[in-house]
C-alpha cells in the first residue's frame, strides 16, 4: 500500500485524529533524570557514545540535530497506522496539507511549524541561547521561541539543581559578558555569575523568547517550541562537566566563527537585562473559560503557555466518570499525563513504564477540522482525573490572554 493511501486510511479511521508512536531523542551532553517513563534498562538503548535518552519529542516534524551520529528520522514523530505500520507525521502533513493543519497554518507556513518535548535532565544545562530569526536564517534555520511547563506528574524528584538562570543581571556591561565568552576555553567562564537563578515550581512555567540566555534547571520540563533545533552554549562548565567549545560556535556562520562580537549580537540585550523579567516571563496556569462553567460541563482546562504568539499550550483535565466535548480553534499535538479513557474513536491511557520501541496509546495529533467539530473525551475512572497536555501552533485564535 502506498504511503498516501496508508495515511488517508489512518486519517479516516481515526476520524481526523492520528495516533503517534513515542519519539525518543538522546543528548550526548546530558544525564537522564529518569522521569519520562522509559524503562530503566533503556535510557542508554542507543549506546554510550550517543549519550542518554533524556528527551521525548511530541508531534514533531523537526529532525534532531545531534551531530554526525544522528540517526535517520531522529526527532521525527511517526503515525501508527493499520497493523502498526509506522509513517512519518511529516509525510502526513505533506499529503494532507490544510486537511490536517487547517488553511491558516498551511497557507502561511506550508508545514507544522512547532513541536513539543519532554526534557528530563538530572542536572542543569549550560547557560545557552536560541537564535532569533535573522541569525538563525544565516544557517538555514528558524529562530526558536520556546515555553516551559513543569508537569507535577513527571516531577517526583527535583534533580540536582531545580533552579533556572534567566537573562543577565541588570547593570551588567556588555564587556563583562564578552569577556566570559572569551574565557570559554579557560575552564569555568563564570557567565552565570552575571545572571539570576529562579526556583522552579511544578505546575508553573516560563516564556523563553529567542535571544534570551537561559540555563534550564533539573525539573522535568514540557517544552512547546518553534520547529527548530538552533542553539549555542555560552557557559563552559556546568554541573562539573566541561562543555565542548564547538557548542559555543554551534549554528554560527562559517565566516563568524571566532568572532565574539557576533556572539554578542545574537543576544537580545534589552530582553536579557529586563528588571521585570519574572513579571514578564513567568506563567501560572490561567483558565481558558470561567471555572464554574467548565466544571459544570465535566472538565477543567487551563492555559499553561500563553505569553508567546509563536506557540501555546493548555492542560486539560476531564473529571472522574465524566464525558466532555472539547472544541478548539486549531490543530494540536496531545500527550496523556494521567488516567485513562476514550478520546473520539481512540482508547487513551497513561503508561507507567515504556520500553524503547514499544508503542503506546498516550500521544495523538488532532486535525483542525476534528478540533473545531469537537472531540468527545471520556474519563473511564471513577476516581482518577484524566489529564492531558495540548500544544498549538502560532497565533492560536482561542488564546485571548
Amino acid at each position: 500500500m502506498s504511503n498516501s493511501k496508508t495515511i488517508r486510511n489512518a486519517f479516516a479511521a481515526g476520524e481526523g485524529i492520528f495516533r503517534l508512536a513515542p519519539n525518543w531523542v538522546p543528548r550526548s551532553f546530558c544525564i537522564p533524570g529518569r522521569r519520562i517513563k522509559l524503562h530503566p534498562d533503556d535510557y542508554y538503548a542507543l549506546g554510550g557514545e550517543r549519550g542518554g535518552i533524556d528527551e521525548r519529542w511530541l508531534a514533531s516534524t523537526t529532525p534532531a540535530d545531534n551531530g554526525p551520529l544522528t540517526a535517520e528520522h531522529e526527532g521525527l514523530s511517526k503515525i501508527v497506522c493499520e497493523n502498526n505500520e509506522l509513517v512519518l507525521l511529516q509525510d502526513a502533513v505533506s499529503e494532507l496539507k490544510d486537511e490536517l493543519l487547517g488553511s491558516r497554518i498551511w497557507n502561511q507556513y506550508g508545514c507544522w511549524p512547532v513541536y513539543s518535548k519532554f526534557f528530563d535532565n538530572l542536572g542543569p544545562l549550560p547557560h545557552h541561547i536560541h537564535h532569533r530569526d535573522d541569525h538563525a536564517a544565516l544557517v538555514n534555520q528558524r529562530g526558536k521561541p520556546e515555553c516551559y511547563y513543569f508537569p507535577p506528574q513527571l516531577n517526583n524528584h527535583e534533580g540536582r539543581f531545580p533552579y533556572t538562570f534567566f537573562g543577565i543581571e541588570p547593570g551588567t556591561s556588555k564587556e563583562q559578558v564578552k569577556q566570559c565568552l572569551k574565557d570559554f576555553v579557560k575552564g569555568d567562564n563564570k557567565i552565570t555569575n552575571l545572571s539570576r537563578a529562579y526556583r522552579l515550581e511544578p505546575g508553573t512555567g516560563w516564556d523563553v523568547p529567542p535571544g534570551m540566555l537561559h540555563a534550564p534547571g533539573s525539573l522535568c520540563t514540557y517544552e512547546p517550541q518553534v520547529a527548530s533545533d538552533v542553539y549555542a552554549m555560552y557557559q563552559s562548565l556546568v554541573d562539573n562537566q566541561i562543555v565542548p567549545e564547538a557548542l559555543l560556535w554551534k549554528d554560527c556562520p562559517p565566516d563568524k566563527k571566532g568572532d565574539f562580537d557576533y556572539l554578542m549580537e545574537v543576544i537580545d540585550w534589552e530582553l536579557n537585562v529586563d528588571p521585570h523579567l519574572m513579571e514578564n516571563r513567568f506563567m501560572r496556569p490561567r483558565p481558558v473559560k470561567p471555572e464554574a462553567e467548565m466544571l459544570e460541563a465535566g472538565y477543567l482546562e487551563q492555559w499553561i503557555c500563553y505569553k508567546s504568539t509563536a506557540v501555546s499550550a493548555s492542560e486539560l483535565t476531564i473529571l472522574p466518570g465524566r464525558t466532555a466535548i472539547i472544541k478548539d480553534s486549531a490543530a494540536y499535538g496531545m500527550i496523556m499525563m494521567q488516567g485513562h479513557g476514550k478520546m473520539g474513536v481512540w482508547d487513551v491511557e497513561t503508561p507507567a513504564l515504556i520500553r524503547y520501541g514499544q508503542l503506546t496509546m498516550d500521544e495523538f495529533f488532532i486535525s483542525e477540522e476534528a478540533a473545531r467539530k469537537g472531540v468527545s473525551i471520556t474519563n473511564a475512572s471513577a476516581h482518577d482525573p484524566l489529564v492531558m497536555l495540548k500544544h498549538f501552533g502560532p497565533a492560536n485564535p482561542a488564546l485571548t490572554i
